[in-house]
């Protein structure tokens, strides 16, 4: 006999939870089945929600993660208890760092039955609470009716607050428990829900703060802008205000492409180099706009500056992070900068004739200084960003083909372009985030471009890829191990151990799983297969060896 699946004949909380997926407009969600998931399956079989097979828990975690940095809409992870929940924690912290909202799911202990140390299978001491050391909030419905509520409201509270990754754990008898119709009805974990929202949002206009900021920037001569990846998604705006004011753009690699990196104003993400110092103490203004200035983004080598700084945030913790403002801005870097426009109007400002002009000479340092790392990837990155669109989305890894490569010589139209786990540096995120990415803007090309110690992470992803037929270019800079410890061990003069690995036929690999491979020589091989590859059906990976100090150009 054939077991129910419409939602209808067994309404539980796998009912309700997904119906919540769907009532807030999720219309992907990556995860693995698992014994203690199953109702929420049942009802995802017949719900308009795509759900996405991954090879590993933490696969889905960077998947949501991809697909939310790329389409700006949150992702949705989904694990079975334990092993599972715990598989997708690297990803959890990897979209913390940056401020992604991604929703983790997962089922918990029956009520009652936590932290008794019963032998329960996948059982742990306190899972809830071991996620809420890596995630803004880590909630457990107490009843089916919760579910609805929690997951509205985690939905509502991105749209005004920080956007930082939720778990949701829902307790085994809870997802199978009978669900009534939802009903909005008050909650413990909405309120705690709501609490977290409020300590790092915004509601309204800080109308001091922008009367503040405006103040300045009407007599600023040497204004220079700094856009973080709270900034990714100002487009347009940002751009409006770097003309208003004839700012230079300096952003971190999270707000990669805030403002077209083609912009005669754009410096790119180039924060980390030493030759936007000499910007930060000549400008007599400097704007930042959602970042915390971290150590992430500066490399050892905090800012110092010989004027004012307005801080825009809308967390209010990172006001005054890093960095002491003069003025701060408690609101959405978008609304905050329209209304930064809007007070500024057409009054005449009188920047420094010099000030805007000395960008060519400033950036010419800055490509320099890139140059002394990167050198050996920005051929693969400059020939690679010419032969493709230039919306085309590119997935890096914590590697140096990424870091010193694709950072700097990778020009990005827009925020988001450019997929990178800049705060918690993981390996194995590339390729799973451009799956991620590819499954949320079909239309755009996206390319997997990372380092083969990274690959080797997550290389189980590649048959999620061809299961899903996405046209997925995953190019490898191969230098056989992990070349930036093996560096840091020789500088330390530490014999290099644990680094090197034996030779892998990555085209090979890739067939294996039922995708295409090629082992190149040159960039511009590089360049024809990558082109050909964003419109095969299924991934085609594409390894290049760089472990002598570069590809050759031909």
């Amino acid at each position: 006999m054939t077991p129910p699946s419409s939602r209808d004949e067994r309404a539980n909380g796998g009912a309700a939870l997904v119906a919540a997926l769907e009532r807030n407009g999720v219309d992907v969600v990556f995860g693995i089945p698992g014994v203690h998931n199953l109702e929420i399956y049942r009802h995802l079989a017949s719900s308009p929600v795509r759900h996405v097979a991954v090879r590993h828990e933490q696969g889905a975690g960077y998947a949501a993660d991809g697909y939310a940095r790329a389409s700006g809409r949150p992702g949705v992870c989904l694990t079975t208890s334990g092993p599972g929940a715990t598989n997708a924690c690297t990803a959890a912290a990897t979209a913390y760092a940056d401020s992604v909202p991604v929703l983790l799911c997962s089922p918990g202990p029956p009520i009652g039955q936590e932290g008794l140390d019963l032998g329960l299978l996948h059982e742990m001491k306190d899972q809830g609470a071991h996620f809420e050391t890596l995630v803004a909030a880590s909630v457990r419905p107490t009843s089916p009716s919760e579910i609805g509520d929690i997951v509205d409201e985690v939905f509502a509270g991105w749209q005004r607050a920080r956007r930082r990754p939720v778990h949701l754990e829902l307790p085994v008898d809870v997802i199978e428990g009978e669900s009534r119709p939802h009903e909005a009805t008050g909650s413990p974990a909405v309120d705690r829900l709501r609490a977290v929202f409020e300590s790092t949002g915004a509601v309204g206009s800080d109308d001091a703060g922008l009367d503040g900021a405006a103040q300045l920037l009407s007599a600023a001569c040497k204004p220079l802008l700094v856009l973080g990846g709270g900034a990714r998604n100002i487009g347009d705006d940002g751009r409006r205000l770097a003309e208003r004011l004839r700012a230079p753009v300096i952003t971190t690699v999270n707000g990669k492409g805030a403002i077209s990196e083609t912009h005669p104003l754009s410096l790119g993400a180039s924060i980390r180099l030493p030759g936007t110092r000499l910007l930060f103490r000549s400008a007599d203004v400097v704007v930042v706009i959602g970042s915390e200035l971290g150590d992430s983004d500066l490399w050892g080598d905090p800012v110092h500056t010989g004027g004012d700084v307005v801080r825009i945030d809308i967390d209010p913790h990172q006001l005054g992070k890093n960095l002491g403002a003069t003025v701060t801005v408690r609101m959405d870097s978008s609304a905050a900068v329209r209304a930064l426009l809007a007070r500024l109007g057409e009054a005449p400002i009188r920047p420094d004739s010099t000030w805007a002009q000395a960008v060519d000479g400033v950036r010419e340092t800055l490509r320099k200084e890139a140059l002394v790392d990167g050198a050996p990837y920005e051929a693969i990155n400059r020939e690679l960003s010419a032969a493709l669109p230039g919306a085309t989305i590119v997935a890096g890894d914590s590697a140096q083909v990424s870091y010193f490569g694709t950072a700097h010589f990778w020009p990005m139209e827009r925020g988001g372009q450019f997929l990178y786990p800049t705060g918690y540096a993981t390996l194995g995120y590339g390729l799973p985030a451009a799956i991620g990415a590819k499954l949320a803007c079909p239309d755009v090309p996206v390319v997997v471009l990372v380092g083969d110690g990274g690959f080797l992470f997550t290389a189980q992803e590649l048959l999620t890829a061809v299961e899903q037929h996405l046209p997925l270019p995953v190019v490898i800079a191969d230098n056989h191990g992990y070349a930036e410890i093996r560096e840091g061990m020789e500088e330390r003069g530490i014999p290099p151990m644990a680094v090197d690995r034996p030779d892998v036929d990555f085209a090979a690999l890739s067939r294996a799983f039922g995708g295409r491979g090629h082992a190149v020589r040159s960039v511009d091989e590089l360049c024809t297969r990558a082109v050909e590859a964003v419109t095969t059906d299924g991934p085609t990976v594409i390894s290049i060896d760089v472990s002598d100090g570069g590809a050759e150009r031909r």
